[in-house]
């Protein structure tokens, strides 16, 4: 198990091919928050989110095992682009869109795994994010989309675009605007946080 967790992606992959069940659990394991909350920014909804999320990697296994995947050291865009065109069909057999959710909402950073602290940092960080949160969702739903898969999900600009449909150069100017945005709102609620 320890040897398997420091292989690649497409070591993992080679594995899973080659029998061994370990391979995907470890894969699904490595990214399942940022496949998660990829879905969730998307859906709004807790449930549906889920569903989504298993139907993604139901389609993972039956690509992988009828030997289909080639996305040679892609794997989490690649799967981040299925697991988007699973929402777009969702939305398609609804024919709707995706509502949004008020901050009543679902609490996305319960999805997201933070470092161990001592008590008072936690309570601390506890009460930025349901600050910041608060925060995030006032923004427009564009923006909202990018701060969260770049800051939470770690993603790149390049998979950002790719998988919200837009130019790089779009991708940065919503963050841009983001960012911004929340800064303004910061400073109007005098409170402090700290951007990178």
């Amino acid at each position: 198990m320890k040897l398997l967790k420091s292989k690649t992606d497409q070591e993992l992959i080679r594995a899973y091919i080659e029998g061994d069940e370990m391979g995907l659990k470890l894969l699904i394991d490595r990214y399942k928050t940022k496949i998660y909350t990829s879905i969730f920014v998307r859906v709004k909804d807790e449930f549906l989110a889920e569903d989504i999320f298993q139907e993604t990697f139901i389609k993972v296994i039956n690509t992988i095992k009828a030997g289909r995947y080639n996305e040679e050291g892609k794997f989490l865009p690649w799967v981040i682009r299925i697991a988007h065109n699973m929402v777009i069909d969702h939305f398609r057999k609804e024919k709707r869109g995706p509502s949004v959710v008020n901050g009543d909402g679902y609490d996305i950073f319960e999805v997201l795994n933070f470092a161990d602290d001592n008590a008072e940092s936690k309570l601390v960080r506890n009460q930025v994010d349901v600050d910041l949160k608060k925060l995030i969702q006032l923004l427009p739903d564009d923006q909202k989309e990018v701060l969260i898969m770049r800051h939470f999900c770690d993603m790149s600009f390049k998979d950002i675009a790719e998988i919200t449909e837009v130019s790089i150069n779009t991708a940065l100017g919503r963050m841009r605007y983001a960012l911004s945005n929340l800064r303004k709102m910061i400073e109007d609620h005098n409170m402090t946080f700290q951007f990178n």
